[in-house]
C-alpha cells in the first residue's frame, strides 16, 4: 500500500505561482514514477507532468511545458510540481499518483495509486 496526501493549492491570480507538494508513505520502493494530473467537473483525468524516481527523467504536457516543474526529493519521499504563469483555465482539483512503470506515463491507468486532491483556483 502507498499512501500520497497533496499539499499547496489554493487561489491564485491569474500570472501568479504555485508549488504543490506530494508526501509519498508506505512502500515506497515499489514505486518507479510520479505523477501530477488535474481534473474540473464532467471531465477526464488530464496528465500535467511526471517523473521516474530513479534518474529523474521528466515527461510533461504540453501546455505547460516551460511554466511548470516537477522535481522529486528521495530523502524526504516528496514530489513537487511549481507552476508559473498559471491561467484561468487550469483551474482544477490537482492530483498526485504514483506508479511501478519504468518510464514516467501519461496515462492514468499507469499509475497505481492516487491521493485525495488539491484544488487549486486561478483568478482572471
Amino acid at each position: 500500500q502507498v499512501d500520497l496526501v497533496e499539499s499547496g493549492g489554493g487561489l491564485v491570480q491569474a500570472g501568479g505561482s504555485l508549488r504543490l507538494s506530494c508526501a509519498v508513505s508506505g512502500r515506497t520502493f515499489s514505486m518507479n514514477v510520479m505523477g501530477w494530473f488535474r481534473q474540473t467537473p464532467g471531465k477526464e483525468r488530464e496528465f500535467v507532468a511526471a517523473i521516474r524516481l530513479r534518474g529523474g527523467s521528466t515527461n510533461y504536457a504540453d501546455s505547460v511545458k516551460g511554466r511548470f516543474t516537477i522535481t522529486r526529493d528521495n530523502v524526504k519521499n516528496m514530489v513537487h510540481l511549481q507552476m508559473n504563469s498559471l491561467k484561468p483555465d487550469e483551474t482544477a482539483v490537482y492530483y498526485c499518483g504514483a506508479g511501478a512503470k519504468v518510464t514516467p506515463g501519461r496515462t492514468v491507468d499507469e499509475y497505481d495509486y492516487w491521493g485525495q486532491g488539491t484544488q487549486v483556483t486561478i483568478s482572471s
